[in-house]
Order: structure tokens, then C-alpha cells, then sequence
């Protein structure tokens, strides 16, 4: 059966107003490049499907400091800018420009490992998002959003309408690894935020996806890197760590023991990227 309400609301308070009216059964489609295959293989039937296409979440400004992206952001718009070059870099590596014309910043961070590369640069950055509900506004860290595989702390009627980004005082760097140099899934996706003082990392930031149910942090390769000075030994010690808290699986791309090994391959040369070695 194909879907016989479609909503359209103009603005984010429309949608919330939909979403309690019509209840957990509404389909919130952002860009449609994840809902739309599903549909149209007959795999997903929703009864409802409500577009924010046209919610006025398409904004890119400053705010209080911050750079405030609409959830509705595309990701060819996020590609273009050039105020966080990670985040644009993390942008132009998901697929190809179809898809990244369609694709939205808040539609990617609900993409399930190993697509959603955007949302590891967003870690990195301390990014925080904005959910709207009948209850009123509310303001979350992204990596306290993930709670498992397919499973967020969005609750039921809320929208992702805008993510909060500091702009980055750290150096950053960011890579893609997969089987094919450009629009390929990944084997691994890393992304780091490194603070230094002098030649010691003062705060560290490092992300990772396509290695777990979702993008994670790997704090315990973190907690090594600060305090340490940045050399080669630092460098090799949070990558065998950062191994070590993934958690990848196989599927078609990779096998789990390839991923595991790539993990600590890829932080290394992403970390020697911010030393100048990579």
C-alpha cells in the first residue's frame, strides 16, 4: 500500500503540530535518500509520510558563537562552505552529487553504519543539536543523541531542527577509507579535533564510524592523547587503543577482523595528517 497522507508543514512548529496530531506512525522524511529505496522496494509501506523539505530548515548562520546548520541543510550546501574545512571535506565524501543534492545534514545523522560520515566530523566538533517538540525546544550533545544501533534519544514527536557547531580552535583532520576512492561506503571513517600546547595536546577529540552501531567517540585513545606530547609514540598508542573500543561487524564492504585492523591503520595516519606527517 502506498502512502495516503503526505504532509508538507512550512515551518518546524507545523511539523511538531502534525506529529502530535497524527501520532509515533508518520514516516519524517528529510532528503529521502535512505526512506525513499525502502518504499519504493516495498520494504517500508507507511500509511503517513510528512516532509520537512519545505519546514524553512535549510539555514546556515552564526548564533551565539556558533555555527547554526538547518536540519534540512543539504549536503552539497555543507560542501561548499569553507568556514570548517572537516565538515566540508566529510561532506564531499558521501556519495555521489544525486545523492548529496538530496541529502540532508539532520537525515544523515539517522543513517545507519557504515553511511553516516558526516555525523563523525560532527562528533569531533562537539557539535550539539537542537529537537523540537510540543514540550518546547531542547538542547543535546551528539554523542549523547546515539544511545544503540538504529536507536536515538529522539522522542516521540520531537524533529532534529538545527545543530549547534563551535567553530573548531583545535587542528582537524579527517579520512575516509573504503574500497574505492570516492563514493564508496566505508571501511573506516575517522575524524580529529586535536588542541595542542606547544608540541602537548591540551584536548583531543577523535570519532569514529563504520566500526560500531553508531559514530562514537573513542574516549580512551582521547584520555591518552591529552597531556602527552604529539609525537610518533603518542600517535601509535591511540590508535592501538582506539582498536581496541571498536566494536565493527561484517557485511559486504568488510569483514569485522579487517575493519578491526584498518581502525588503527586509519586513526595513525589521520593524527599524522594534524603532525604534518600524513
Amino acid at each position: 500500500m502506498t502512502a495516503q497522507y503526505y504532509f508538507q508543514p512550512t515551518t518546524s512548529g507545523e511539523a511538531v503540530d502534525l506529529l502530535d496530531k497524527h501520532g509515533p506512525g508518520v514516516l519524517v522524511l528529510a532528503g529521502g535518500t535512505i526512506a525513499m529505496p525502502l518504499i519504493n522496494e516495498g520494504i517500508s509501506m507507511p500509511e503517513k509520510v510528512l516532509s520537512l523539505r519545505k519546514a524553512g530548515l535549510n539555514t546556515f548562520q552564526h548564533k551565539n558563537g556558533n555555527l547554526a546548520i538547518g536540519s534540512m541543510t543539504s549536503l552539497t550546501q555543507i560542501g561548499k562552505q569553507t568556514e570548517i574545512p572537516m565538515l566540508q571535506e566529510a561532506a564531499q565524501a558521501i556519495g555521489g552529487w544525486a545523492i548529496r543534492n538530496m541529502g540532508t545534514v539532520g537525515g544523515n545523522l539517522f543513517a545507519p553504519p557504515p553511511a553516516g560520515d558526516l555525523a563523525v566530523a560532527l562528533l569531533a566538533l562537539d557539535a550539539e543539536l537542537i529537537l523540537a517538540g510540543k514540550g518546547g525546544k531542547r538542547r543535546i550533545a551528539i554523542e549523547d543523541f546515539y544511545t544503540g544501533f538504529l536507536t536515538t534519544d529522539l522522542r516521540e514527536g520531537e524533529i532534529l531542527e538545527q545543530i549547534l557547531l563551535p567553530l573548531p580552535k583545535g587542528k582537524t583532520a579527517y579520512t575516509k577509507f573504503g574500497r574505492r576512492h570516492a563514493n564508496t561506503p566505508a571501511v573506516v571513517t575517522v575524524a580529529a579535533n586535536i588542541l595542542l600546547d606547544g608540541g602537548t595536546v591540551k584536548d583531543a577529540r577523535l570519532a569514529l564510524n563504520a566500526v560500531g552501531p553508531h559514530p562514537f567517540r573513542a574516549k580512551k585513545a582521547e584520555t591518552a592523547l591529552i597531556g602527552s606530547t604529539f609525537n610518533t609514540a603518542a600517535i601509535a598508542n591511540a590508535s592501538i587503543l582506539a582498536m581496541g573500543e571498536a566494536q565493527p561487524f561484517t557485511d559486504a564492504v568488510a569483514s569485522e577482523w579487517y575493519r578491526r585492523k584498518m581502525v588503527a591503520v586509519i586513526v595513525r595516519r589521520t593524527l599524522e595528517k594534524i603532525t604534518g606527517g600524513g
